[in-house]
């Protein structure tokens, strides 16, 4: 699929997530038990479930929240392509899912071959947003509606999944991947572990808005790679202010 399909048809996505708090004291008596329910099998030895929230309720829907979601995508401009980036970012969540989703219907409308296109984004990206929308009293467009489509319909390609070659013991990182494929590493200032901290004591949300562009625009050359063309350059790389 990645090979066959033009790259106007990428749509590629990261999206940023944070703890819905802080840290669990700042929970009320019934989110800490229910956070003690969910983790209380999985806290690592000589691990208290206080000292396990900001470690790993950002990456739990129920517990988190999406601060930046990064979108680019391929347009021909004279004899080569540009990939143009974006990044919707703050802390009011449902503002920021409302410009993704009225940014995503304008594409629609111009273009209905887009895929979605990204790294574990079946397995991440995509169910945490689609889950987070109901959470946040929005409706599922019928583009995210996986759950209702036949695996043929589905319009996603992911990276991860596509490395694996049907070897499903395999896992991949983006950063392992993109080494191994000679593309330019992804992080040069902070990882995925430090987004929470970024957020919460520094509040500093465009340094992660740059941390999730970085990602998509390797998740981009990782398309390049798998299609045998030349990496992206500098110049041919466009960030929306």
């Amino acid at each position: 699929m990645i090979v066959k399909m033009p790259l106007e048809n990428f749509l590629v996505i990261d999206i940023e997530t944070v703890s819905a708090q802080q840290n669990y004291n700042s929970l009320n008596a019934d989110w800490q038990h229910l956070w003690e329910e969910k983790v209380k099998r999985t806290v690592p030895e000589n691990t208290t479930v206080d000292e396990y929230y900001p470690l790993r309720a950002g990456v739990m829907a129920e517990f988190a929240k999406v601060v930046c979601i990064s979108l680019g995508y391929f347009k021909k401009e004279k004899s080569e392509y540009q990939f143009r980036v974006k990044s919707i970012f703050g802390n009011d969540e449902k503002e920021v899912l409302q410009n993704f989703i009225s940014t995503i219907n304008q594409l629609e409308a111009v273009n209905n071959h887009w895929c979605f296109t990204g790294h574990n984004i079946k397995e991440f990206d995509i169910p945490f947003l689609c889950r987070r929308l109901l959470i946040n009293g929005m409706s599922i467009p019928s583009y995210l509606d996986f759950q209702n489509m036949k695996p043929w319909e589905t319009n996603m390609v992911d990276t991860f999944q596509y490395w694996r070659f049907g070897d499903y013991k395999n896992y991949t990182s983006l950063k392992l991947l993109a080494a191994s494929l000679n593309v330019p590493s992804p992080k040069d200032d902070i990882d995925g572990s430090m987004v929470g901290q970024v957020y919460w004591e520094e509040n500093n949300l465009e340094r992660i808005a740059v941390y999730c562009q970085k990602d998509i625009v390797t998740v981009a050359n990782i398309v390049m790679r798998f299609k045998n063309l030349p990496l992206l350059k500098e110049g041919q790389i466009i960030v929306a202010k």
